[in-house]
């Protein structure tokens, strides 16, 4: 691995962009990655029986500018989320699931055809090699005569500035950066929400959309659960099927099989036994993920810190930079915010 001008930490769509940019302009970069797969967040996953099953970050809006430019760059095209006419709502335990009408949506919401990790994909296609590493992971970044120095268990590697696109929590908790950033930086890092930390995503695969029956619907909203929403998720050919959604992430201690038969019981309740007759079950449990999320020391609420102004700006005499989709001005959290976080920083942070 040689030394190089940027490294970015992270292969999610921050970090992948920001590397596509600097490659535009000819700036030499490094991504290290600690996991053995690309894309952070963005987790799509493909079988033959299935469509795309998001695991990740699934959706986008018209109002996610930056986002939609990006796609309409990548030549990546979008459809609209079906939601149907009606939803099968069950506001609690004693009373049974109903149908309710939808209102007309003046809003959709989209997702991208072939699956989300498509803009991943695309992104790092244009990138060589040397330029992504997997199963890296920076456990230190020092300060040396000429920029930074960044390692890990067998590697090391120096650049003039460093990018972190992790969620701040975990960059804070998991690299030891010397000498130490302001302590101010670390009590607002350590207390950032992390996007999708508490989340548990669930899909099912099915032969039929058997949901899409007379009156029927694969919208779902149930203050009872185990699944609080779920949804149509079936592919943009509309030839492979799917019911995808969220699971209450109390139920995080709990192993897959047991999971998946509280699932199955709520889902008959709504549609009898074709629930049963599934192809694949995925999920992914987000808290999990140890390289993206960690426990907060404190409680800490939901957007807690996203967005916050100490993360527009340089640290180590302009060398450490931490961005990502948690520090993001507007929209933290979602693909648009990560966007924009590699906007904001390669046109007012990165100093190369």
């Amino acid at each position: 691995m040689k030394d190089t001008t940027v490294v970015i930490i992270g292969a999610g769509l921050t970090g992948l962009l920001i590397a596509y940019r600097l490659k535009q302009k000819g700036i030499a970069c490094t991504i290290l990655e600690a996991r053995d797969k690309l894309g952070g967040r963005i987790q799509t996953h493909y079988s033959d029986n299935a469509p795309p099953l998001e695991m990740g970050a699934t959706w986008l809006g018209k109002k996610h500018t930056q986002l939609n430019k990006l796609l309409e760059e990548l030549s990546i095209n979008t459809f609209i989320q079906e939601l149907g006419e009606n939803a099968i709502y069950e506001p609690m335990s004693i009373s049974p699931a109903q149908l309710v009408q939808l209102p007309p949506n003046s809003d959709p919401s989209y997702r991208i055809v072939g699956g989300t990790s498509t803009l991943i994909n695309k992104l790092a296609e244009a990138l060589g090699e040397d330029e992504i590493h997997l199963s890296k992971i920076v456990k230190s970044i020092n300060v040396v005569s000429d920029g930074l120095k960044i390692s890990g268990d067998g590697f090391s590697i120096k650049a003039k500035q460093v990018i972190s696109t992790l969620p701040p929590n975990l960059f804070i908790n998991t690299i030891n950066v010397t000498p130490s950033i302001p302590l101010n930086l670390q009590q607002i890092a350590s207390q950032t929400h992390t996007w999708m930390g508490e989340s548990i995503k669930v899909a099912l695969s099915y032969a039929t959309p058997f949901w899409r029956a007379e009156q029927m619907s694969g919208t779902i909203f149930s203050n009872v659960g185990p699944i609080p929403e779920m949804y149509d998720h079936s592919n943009y050919e509309d030839e492979k099927y799917a019911l995808k959604g969220f699971l209450n992430g109390s139920y995080f201690s709990l192993d897959k099989e047991e999971r998946l038969k509280m699932i199955l019981v709520q889902l008959q309740k709504y549609f009898g036994d074709n629930a049963k007759d599934y192809l694949s079950y995925e999920e992914t449990v987000w808290r999990a993920e140890p390289f993206t999320f960690k426990d907060y020391y404190d409680h800490v609420l939901p957007h807690q810190n996203n967005g916050h102004a100490a993360y527009h700006q340089t640290f180590l005499n302009d060398k450490l930079i931490i961005g990502g989709a948690e520090t993001a001005k507007e929209f933290s959290g979602y693909m648009e915010g990560a966007v924009r976080s590699a906007n904001y920083i390669l046109e007012n942070l990165i100093s190369c």
